[in-house]
């Protein structure tokens, strides 16, 4: 769950007081510690951190705000943008440094976001300028759709069958031929998961 650069402040400043002597600050402390004038500031941050789940807090006994393990915090809710992906014709698969901020609709899967290019899926509501979400796998079902690596450089997202020893990577767009490949030219990225769209 995203927290603000104060929260993260107010969270950082806890775990290290905490750690160094031994029990958790209180509020004079916490608003002394940050350069803080107001405590109903520093209660407001930490209730909303308690709120998101970062802290834990026992109201019948003092110096009670415990930063909880980190195993305990929630996924974050950004995922690698690692690039753009063909919807026609494959391009290069180039990874990037982006990030793209999404809901909490992932779980505990490893799953990371692509921009379609082109329109080969345009029958599956996935167009040009979409992102497409996908869980990092190298196997794949009969017809779910995937992120397809043709003779290890050129990626792009069709709907996967396997023909024998040749596979189909079929498009959803009906003026669009599907790709025809060995299947040990093939290798499986990840499967898709879902689909954003952003609007003007």
């Amino acid at each position: 769950m995203a927290i603000t650069r104060r929260q993260k402040e107010v969270l950082d400043f806890l775990s290290a007081f905490t750690q160094r002597k031994g029990y958790s600050p209180s509020y004079e402390e916490i608003a002394t510690g940050l350069g803080l004038n107001s405590l109903a500031t520093v209660h407001k941050h930490v209730t909303n951190l308690h709120n998101k789940g970062l802290l834990q807090r026992s109201h019948n006994r003092s110096r009670s705000i415990d930063v909880l393990a980190q195993k305990s915090r929630r996924t974050p809710d950004r995922l690698p943008l690692m690039g753009r992906i063909a919807a026609g014709k494959p391009v290069e698969a180039i990874e990037t440094a982006e990030t793209i901020s999404l809901s909490e609709i992932v779980g505990s899967r490893e799953v990371f976001a692509l921009e379609v290019r082109g329109d080969s899926m345009c029958d599956e509501h996935i167009v040009n300028g979409d992102y497409v979400l996908v869980e990092r796998t190298a196997t794949a079902r009969e017809g779910e759709i995937v992120v397809a690596l043709v003779d290890g450089a050129d990626a792009t997202l069709k709907r996967f069958y396997k023909e024998g020893a040749m596979v189909r990577l079929q498009p959803s767009n009906a003026a669009m031929a599907p790709i025809f490949a060995p299947a040990d030219r093939v290798t499986i990225q990840g499967k898709v998961l879902g689909m954003l769209r952003k609007y003007a």
